[in-house]
């Protein structure tokens, strides 16, 4: 898509890496992430990239868990309403093979009303959250890789003042790879390259 290079993005250290485009801007740079974050934003689009090493949720089902996950965002987030849209069941994630178990993947997508930085209910954006949970069972992770993309701006938020409030520009209108697309590459391309940043459990 013209103005949307895409190139392998080193994460954690190097000891993981990802495909998504050059807009995604490392968001470390203008304020702290979490060790067990990385964060990339789109500031022009509000849209951002989430990459996420959580411990394994034993009690969570291999086959719902990317709809549990969104829930506890939802919650997390005091969303108002979430609605699951789409829901992908189980994939094999073939290309991250850890011996000889292959990665349980599922994903879901959800439209949801959050507002930024808990501003509150009044300034709440309408937003589509795609979410993969990535089950790296054998080191006891699961990996959570969440795409956020507003729908609606709503004036009061502080998106407003970056993004114009409103419906959102299309990705194709402004020359951008859709977000769909983003989550999906960043997805599919995603690889770990040392094992030992879950501990060493694994070689």
């Amino acid at each position: 898509m013209p103005g949307d290079d895409c190139v392998e993005r080193p994460l954690f250290g190097g000891a993981i890496s990802s495909y998504f485009p050059l807009r995604f801007q490392d968001v470390s740079a203008i304020r702290e992430v979490p060790d067990h974050q990385e964060v990339f934003a789109d500031p022009t689009r509000d849209e951002s990239l989430i990459f996420e090493l959580l411990d394994l949720k034993h009690e969570v089902e291999d086959n719902n868990s990317a709809i549990w996950f969104l829930q506890d965002i939802a919650r997390e987030q005091d969303a108002e309403e979430s609605m699951v849209l789409e829901h992908s069941g189980t994939l094999e994630a073939t290309g991250l093979q850890n011996r000889d178990s292959p990665v349980i993947v599922s994903t879901a997508i959800a439209q949801m009303a959050i507002s930024k930085s808990r501003q509150g209910r009044e300034a709440q954006n309408i937003v589509r959250v795609y979410l993969a949970n990535l089950r790296l069972k054998e080191v006891g992770t699961d990996v959570l890789i969440t795409a956020n993309e507003p729908i609606i701006i709503n004036p009061l938020s502080e998106s407003a003042t970056a993004v114009t409030a409103g419906v959102a520009v299309p990705a194709a209108q402004a020359g951008c790879m859709p977000a769909a697309e983003v989550f999906k590459l960043a997805v599919t391309s995603f690889k770990v390259h040392d094992w030992n940043l879950f501990g060493g459990a694994a070689s």
